[in-house]
């Protein structure tokens, strides 16, 4: 071993320098070249008096017997000190000016020349600085943490429609987009491992993104949620949309579906648009759609009575908690593994809870068309009321209609067919049969494909040429699926069962697929 103090010392010191310039370098690779270079033992103890690293071999019983020594350096009493135990010369250093300090002990079996020693303390600084670049590392992933959390819960706050709770959380620093009297969601399909990238990437200093937010959806690992403010003077220099759509076309396998503009407080109804318009952009070549499809049933059947039928429909809800509502609103759309990672609640509690929904209204939430009965009813209730029907609703108390009634009128007749219509063209009748059975089989892949004698892999690309066809998420949320379900109602496309009614109340058992 080349003794330190000879001209090779300037050498050593760049190597060192080399060696710490090379990016993920750490601790532990600074003591082992310390060690090598001094022949000596090396170890750092942190603020808190433990050994956090140390070169292999190094003995951890003269350690303890330095606990005094070290006590007096880490409190700023000394800045360094040498002393024996034993056989061996041991020298101790701390370093930085806020206390406790940390502390660089050599051990060697004899004196450390003063060149040595002066390579000891340039290492000792070194490490030194590391640590501190690791602890505001630290504090800067922890600020980021943070930040995502708020982020995510602004956006539940806009998708629940609750603008004004938003706005509170974020308490003196508002971001541009809760300023927006419009808003566009756009739904990005990315590897999982690109999506914290991203959101680091375009992060302002506020911890927001310029006109729009950008959150990992926490059910699909594949989606950042990303709302952007429509309004062209909260854009800045930073053009969320346009950063997007070049990211799809950079990149093979990204994908973005993008809402029609919306108020604020309808994000939640940007958000299904994008989902559908994602599903659409999948499967064509520039992976990218707008939303162009028709509007759900929901905003098309005539709005006093729907909202009777609806309310007689959850009437028996009411005896259940309100949170057992809350979780089965998303249940009906997204599976309860992604409504347990939504509402960070295990999966056995939202089976709990969608079992005392079951229960209450004597339906089986597994079957496909129960769960759009559901979502429709749901739906309906969390319109905005119309002032024109609140005053009519004020003098006259509706009797709730059956659903078939509802299904029966003009305007959902006038929704249904072209809804289906690009299905029943000739052309892509094979497409319409399969989703028909693929609904018949409560959406079992395996089952439709034994029914219409096509391979499980056909039967899925089908599917997928319809989501094109009918601007419909099919395969990824249920809310596409339920419009399907209703279309096919209404068109008469599924088998009919009468529902049981008594008084103004009728509820529907999950065979209940037309009246």
């Amino acid at each position: 071993m080349r003794a330190v103090g000879v001209p090779g010392h300037g050498e050593d010191v760049d190597e060192l320098l080399r060696l710490v310039r090379r990016q993920g370098s750490t601790r532990a690779e600074v003591l082992d070249w310390l060690g090598r270079r001094t022949g000596a033992h090396v170890a750092w103890i942190g603020r808190e008096g433990a050994v956090e690293t140390a070169t292999a071999g190094f003995p951890r019983r003269i350690a303890d017997a330095l606990t005094e020594h070290v006590e007096r350096l880490s409190g700023g009493r000394l800045a360094a000190a040498t002393t024996r135990v034993g056989e061996r010369e041991v020298r101790l250093e701390a370093f930085g000016g806020r206390e406790p300090r940390p502390v660089l002990v050599t051990v060697s079996t004899s004196a450390l020349s003063r060149e040595a020693a002066a390579l000891a303390s340039q290492a000792g600084g070194i490490v030194d600085l590391l640590s501190r670049a690791s602890d505001a590392d630290g504090g800067t992933r922890g600020y980021e943490a943070k930040a995502a959390q708020l982020r995510f819960a602004v956006l539940t706050a806009l998708l629940a429609g609750d603008v004004t709770m938003a706005r509170r959380m974020t308490t003196g620093d508002v971001p541009p987009l809760l300023n927006a009297e419009r808003v566009r969601v756009h739904l990005l399909h990315c590897p999982p491992a690109d999506r914290d990238r991203l959101t680091r990437t375009y992060l302002d200093p506020s911890g927001y993104h310029g006109p729009g937010l950008m959150v990992n959806c926490p059910v699909f690992k594949e989606q950042l949620i990303c709302p952007v403010a429509e309004d062209p003077e909260l854009g800045g220099r930073f053009r969320q949309d346009e950063v997007l759509r070049r990211l799809v076309a950079e990149n093979q396998g990204y994908a973005l579906g993008v809402s029609r503009p919306h108020p604020l407080a309808a994000t939640g109804e940007a958000y299904g648009e994008a989902v559908h318009a994602l599903a659409v952009a999948r499967n064509s070549p520039g992976r990218l759609a707008a939303y162009r499809g028709r509007p759900s049933l929901v905003h098309v059947l005539p709005r006093r009575a729907a909202l009777a039928w609806a309310r007689a429909h959850l009437e028996p809800l009411q005896a259940v908690p309100k949170p057992t509502e809350d979780v089965v609103r998303l249940a009906v759309t997204f599976s309860r593994s992604g409504v347990a990672r939504l509402l960070h609640l295990s999966r056995t509690t939202v089976t709990a809870h969608c079992r005392r929904a079951e229960e209450a209204l004597g339906v089986d939430l597994g079957e496909v068309r129960t769960r759009a009965t559901l979502d429709l009813a749901l739906s309906l209730t969390a319109l905005q009321p119309e002032p024109a029907d609140t005053a009519q609703a004020d003098a006259v108390q509706l009797v709730a209609p059956p659903l078939g009634e509802l299904l029966r009128s003009s305007p959902a007749t006038a929704w249904a067919e072209p809804f289906l219509h690009p299905l029943r063209d000739n052309r892509h009748r094979d497409l319409y049969l399969t989703v028909e059975a693929w609904i018949d089989a409560n959406t079992d892949a395996q089952r439709t494909a034994a029914q219409v004698g096509l391979s499980r892999n056909t039967v899925r690309a089908h599917l997928r040429a319809a989501e094109r066809l009918l601007n419909r998420d099919l395969l990824t949320t249920g809310s596409g699926v339920h419009d399907l379900v209703h279309a096919l109602r209404v068109t008469g496309g599924q088998r009919a069962h009468p529902p049981a009614e008594s008084g103004q109340r009728a509820r529907w058992s999950s065979a209940d697929v037309a009246s």
